[in-house]
């Protein structure tokens, strides 16, 4: 699992246990790691991108 899908993971956990027991500080913190995970996968995403279109510059140089 990447650290994104971790991530996104233990906010939803978060901000789920937070509305359940009332507690708003939890449940904002839930909430800003969802936010994180989110600007992390889409980094995750550009990452493998760019190295998607190196490898095809390889390739037509080779």
């Amino acid at each position: 699992m990447s650290k994104s899908g971790m991530q996104k993971g233990k906010g939803k956990l978060k901000e789920t246990l937070g509305k359940a027991t009332g507690d708003r500080r939890m449940e904002a913190e839930g909430k800003a790691d969802l936010a994180e995970s989110k600007v992390r996968e889409a980094g995750e995403k550009v990452e493998e991108a760019a190295e998607k279109s190196r490898e095809a510059m390889r390739r037509r140089t080779s």
